[in-house]
């Protein structure tokens, strides 16, 4: 009886201990592992559900990052988990792949999750999108530059254009426009497609020539009016190499030859200021430009030969009274 309480009492005991054993055991099973910022728990670990002490687990690095250095594997050691030596960083995505008319703005670099623009050449224009970003696959995005088209022309109006081709003139292209006979162009003949997509100049008009405003005249180019002055002191002038001189005689019998000097330069000034009155105050340059001239070149003329006659016949008089012996009468 003794013996069977003693074998009792010690199973008892044993059965105590590694219950007690199994308890601490479990007190001592680690929690599931905890990752970094750019580390993920690897498929095999995510299905663990338990990790008892000494249980061993594995990360990797997060989608975007790459492995650099180290190893990923951690261990559940009194409760806790070991610190992993995996090293991870960004992935690069390197310069996007060079595309003809395009270039990019790569001011926030080219590592995992920057975003960077796309810029077209001049005349161009983006078709798609206009920023790309670095995922873990590369650059997100497809754009494409296309050269900047402009609508055809509309047709001008007594006029057309030398635009034969089918297709819409692009950047840089040029179009010419020619009127039709009696009209003439308003504007510019050459217009250019900008890179706005317009032209630059607008096209031209064609307009009818009749209807152009009237002529102006430049009077600076007009050669100076005849003079009307009858002024018996004024001094002798220039014109063209000849001297008109229109002081007063020196001799009595010069008197006629003023006067005649006179009515010349009156007939011409009465005939400039008719010819002004019919053209309301304007003289028609047109038509007096090559008669003036000759007019004062002959009243320059005849006023010569009237002074050579006069100076002759005075010669003659005295001639005469010194040969009958009497003074001449001035």
């Amino acid at each position: 009886m003794d013996f069977f309480l003693d074998s009792c009492g010690r199973r008892t005991y044993l059965l105590l201990i590694h219950l007690f054993v199994l308890r601490a055991a479990a007190n001592l099973a680690c929690s599931k592992p905890q990752v970094g910022e750019n580390t993920v728990l690897t498929t095999e670990s995510i299905l663990m559900n338990d990790f008892p002490e000494g249980s061993v687990a594995s990360v990797e690095c997060a989608n975007g990052f790459i492995a650099e250095s180290g190893s990923g594997i951690i261990t559940c050691t009194s409760a806790i988990w070991t610190e992993p030596s995996l090293v991870c960083r960004k992935k690069d995505c390197g310069p996007p792949k060079p595309q003809e008319n395009m270039s990019f703005n790569l001011t926030e670099g080219t590592l995992f999750g920057a975003t960077i623009k796309v810029i077209c050449d001049k005349g161009y224009q983006i078709m798609g999108s206009s920023y790309k970003q670095c995922y873990a696959k590369g650059w997100s995005g497809r754009a494409k530059c296309e050269i900047v088209t402009c609508t055809k022309p509309t047709k001008v109006t007594n006029g057309r254009t030398l635009w034969d081709s089918q297709w819409d003139p692009r950047y840089g292209e040029t179009i010419q426009f020619q009127c039709d006979d009696g009209y003439t162009l308003s504007g510019t003949g050459t217009i250019m497609c900008s890179e706005t997509g317009g032209y630059d100049p607008q096209p031209p008009e064609c307009k009818n020539v009749t209807t152009e405003g009237p002529i102006t005249l430049d009077r600076s180019t007009l050669p100076p009016q005849v003079s009307t002055s009858t002024d018996l002191t004024a001094p002798s002038t220039t014109h063209r190499g000849r001297t008109i001189t229109t002081g007063p005689p020196s001799t009595q019998g010069g008197r006629g030859i003023f006067t005649a000097d006179i009515r010349a330069t009156t007939s011409v000034t009465s005939a400039a200021s008719a010819n002004r009155d019919m053209h309301g105050g304007t003289v028609d340059t047109s038509k007096d430009n090559g008669h003036v001239p000759v007019i004062i070149s002959v009243v320059c003329v005849s006023v010569v030969i009237l002074i050579m006659v006069g100076f002759l016949y005075k010669f003659l008089l005295r001639r005469k009274g010194s040969a009958n012996g009497t003074m001449p009468i001035c």
